[in-house]
């Protein structure tokens, strides 16, 4: 059977394909270190795991709910707004999704036509393009240069606007670079998209995850104007630990949320009761675990990032937020005899046993990608490794 066109065309995504990997050279008794998939090591606090054990308990998990989510979970979510970015919303303006990936999904295939464009800043996350592509829509890429911290600017947006951009996509605190866009240079990129009335999708899901003298500022605080032209999409994966639960929502104008809801209606129904009643307690219950994983989180990025720059070649600019760091290796691959990232990456793994993210999957391909969200131990040893093995190939 010949599969579809849309099907054929689909690039699997290089962070789980990195990952599926490692696991199985894991199962096979290789002794693999992972920094592949951005998923928090902690578990689900204990209060949203007891909420999840009530909600079965007493039979409140066991039924269909609304398709945009329990009535208390989606006045959590404005709620959470209100206490995070000062911005009221009702609640007939959020879809409570099946994480955060299908809130994105939903709103480019409710909002996309055929050939319409969507800007996307490279380095991005891996599936940004291909849920645009998914939609009939087009992506097209800015890049985000080193030099300026992996951001881009209003003229470089400006170059490549053309009569079918539709959108403009914004993720700050970042995947994979963990840079996050100042309140100045968020407010020039939301009057430009504005005065030429594209959307903003702002996918804020590494919001609580900032450090040092960094600040989040969320696009739509910067202005009434551009609040109406922003989409927000976050979620409770990687601020609670539950990437698991599949727990996303987006917010903003009520048009687009209502054809969303009708989308997944169809598409998924509701997401999974028993993970909605797990946050609603993560939105409304103690926020003391947050700080714990965040304090962490900070930790290890700053230990990590010294013990990086310790590598022949390597580049690397200091996070500001989310849980990855994205050094430049192409000097490094130059020492070592490499051409193309992804033989140094799988050289990594199958000669260090170091499994890392291609940088190509990002629209990067002189970097790769590693997350922090493991132990100490763990990155210790990995950048150790990383380190021998650059080392012998010099000698060589």
């Amino acid at each position: 059977m010949e599969l579809s066109k849309r099907a054929q065309g689909i690039e699997p995504s290089v962070t789980l394909a990195a990952s599926a990997k490692a696991k199985a050279l894991k199962a096979a008794g290789k002794d693999v270190l992972s920094l592949t998939v951005g998923e928090p090591d902690f578990p689900t606090p204990k209060n949203i795991q007891e909420a999840a054990k009530r909600a079965i308990e007493n039979g409140t998990a066991s039924y269909y709910t609304a398709t945009p989510g329990i009535p208390a979970l989606r006045q959590a979510v404005v709620d959470s707004i209100q206490t995070n970015y000062g911005l009221t919303y009702t609640p007939s303006q959020t879809i409570v999704t099946n994480g955060a990936k299908f809130a994105l999904y939903l709103l480019f295939q409710v909002l996309l036509n055929e050939g319409d464009e969507v800007i996307i800043p490279t380095p991005y996350w891996v599936s940004y393009s291909e849920q645009v592509k998914l939609a009939g829509g087009v992506p097209v890429f800015v890049e985000a240069l080193e030099e300026n911290d992996y951001k881009v600017t209003v003229p470089q947006l400006e170059q490549v606007r053309s009569k079918k951009t539709k959108a403009i996509l914004l993720n700050s605190p970042s995947n994979p670079t963990g840079m996050i866009y100042t309140k100045d240079e968020l407010q020039a990129i939301g009057d430009w998209a504005v005065a030429h009335q594209l959307m903003i999708v702002a996918d804020d899901i590494y919001g609580q995850l900032v450090y040092g003298e960094a600040v989040f500022t969320p696009m739509a605080t910067i202005s009434e104007a551009i609040r109406k032209q922003t989409i927000i999409i976050n979620g409770v994966s990687k601020t609670y630990a539950m990437t698991g639960w599949r727990i996303g929502f987006a917010v903003g104008e009520q048009t687009v949320i209502q054809a969303m809801i009708d989308l997944a209606s169809q598409a998924s129904s509701n997401p999974a009761a028993v993970s909605q009643y797990a946050a609603l307690e993560a939105l409304t219950g103690p926020q003391d675990s947050v700080e714990t994983m965040r304090q962490a989180f900070e930790e290890r990025m700053e230990k990590v990032y010294v013990w990086l720059k310790d590598i022949p070649g390597l580049t690397v600019r200091k996070p500001q937020g989310a849980f990855y760091l994205f050094p430049n290796v192409r000097e490094t691959m130059a020492i070592c005899g490499y051409h193309d990232v992804d033989d140094f990456v799988e050289a990594l793994l199958e000669e260090a046993n170091v499994a890392v993210v291609t940088g190509k999957g990002f629209g990067a391909p002189d970097n790769i990608r590693l997350s922090y969200a493991t132990d100490l131990a763990t990155l210790e040893e990995a950048v150790k490794r990383i380190k021998n093995f650059v080392e012998k190939k010099q000698q060589k």
